[in-house]
């Protein structure tokens, strides 16, 4: 069995260096236990819940699930009305949860509150000045994510190939790398560049434990890395999501629009998406969130048959490909 020990396993008191990225409607209890039982950390995505009080039923739930550490992925949204963050927090806090990862704004404002409970935390950044950023401002760690990824990839469009190795040179704090991982040679690849673990969304959904309809599973096993699109550029919030005749529809009215478009125009395609997809089954809903790495993605394992998988392969590349190739003098 490879054991691969790095800056991000004894951060976290985690046996991989593989971490779950906080999906909307997806990471929820079941998935969350799953990957932290198979030596990973799971994250539960706190927005999903509707309020805090559901926030703190969800982590309760997570915790009759697994003894091992898991965490809690909070977004901060630009919002006139923004959800109740206190309450998520103490939710967090009083649920004794000690790993948070952060994402959107500038979590700095809340960061005293959650280091003086002791939790962790590591905030998602798609460029280097926003790594460096977060580093300034306290962070106990950072997730690098590339353009290949689905979501938000930021508005740069710099790949990991270049994105990774530009964080390792000027970071202190780890970094993990988030965005087209799906397998052991992603995790070798990344370790190489820098990082010292993996976050995985797209290749988590596709899961037996993932607690989303089948069709989704499916869908995912069915596309290829060419089969994402770029939704809402015009409005500088920039997602990567799966491609469907909505998408199309979406894009089409971008390109007509143009400078002029406003969200109001496109929300028939992203509004209200999510629990059609996720939960209902109808992949065609709208946009919802792909990673180029669906390429990849040809099976739907439990969550312990791909993590064992990703480390023995992982154990593979660097005891006996890479290892092979070192000549002797």
């Amino acid at each position: 069995m490879t054991i691969l020990k790095t800056r991000i396993t004894e951060l976290f008191g985690i046996e991989r260096p593989i971490v779950q990225g906080g999906m909307h409607h997806v990471g929820l209890a079941e998935l969350a236990a799953a990957v932290s039982n198979a030596g990973g950390l799971g994250l539960i995505t706190a927005l999903t819940q509707r309020t805090p009080t559901l926030l703190a039923q969800e982590i309760a739930r997570c915790r009759a699930m697994t003894d091992k550490p898991f965490g809690v992925n909070l977004t901060f949204l630009p919002s006139v009305n923004p959800p109740d963050y206190p309450g998520y927090i103490a939710a967090i806090v009083e649920g004794g949860v000690k790993i948070v990862e952060t994402a959107g704004n500038n979590p700095q404002k809340w960061l005293p509150l959650l280091h003086e409970a002791g939790i962790r935390v590591v905030h998602k950044c798609t460029s280097v000045r926003h790594a460096l950023k977060a580093e300034a401002i306290g962070c106990d760690a950072v997730s690098v994510d590339g353009f290949e990824c689905g979501g938000h990839p930021g508005e740069d469009d710099v790949p990991n190939f270049i994105l990774l190795p530009r964080a390792a040179e000027v970071l202190k704090i780890p970094f993990i790398a988030s965005g087209g991982m799906a397998d052991g040679r992603s995790l070798v690849a990344a370790l190489a560049l820098g990082a010292e673990g993996i976050n995985m969304g797209t290749r988590f959904v596709a899961t037996r434990e993932a607690p989303v309809h089948e069709n989704v599973k499916a869908a995912l096993v069915a596309a290829t890395e060419l089969d994402t699109r770029l939704v809402m550029r015009p409005l500088r919030n920039t997602e990567r999501v799966l491609a469907n005749p909505a998408v199309e529809r979406l894009l089409e009215k971008e390109r007509a629009l143009g400078a002029a478009i406003r969200f109001e125009d496109i929300a028939p395609e992203v509004a209200g998406v999510y629990p059609r997809v996720m939960q209902g089954g109808e992949v065609g809903a709208g946009a919802w969130s792909c990673g180029m790495v669906a390429g990849l993605i040809h099976d739907v394992p439990t969550v312990q048959a791909l993590l064992d998988r990703i480390m023995d392969e992982a154990g593979q590349i660097i005891g006996a490909r890479l290892g092979g190739l070192l000549a002797r003098a």
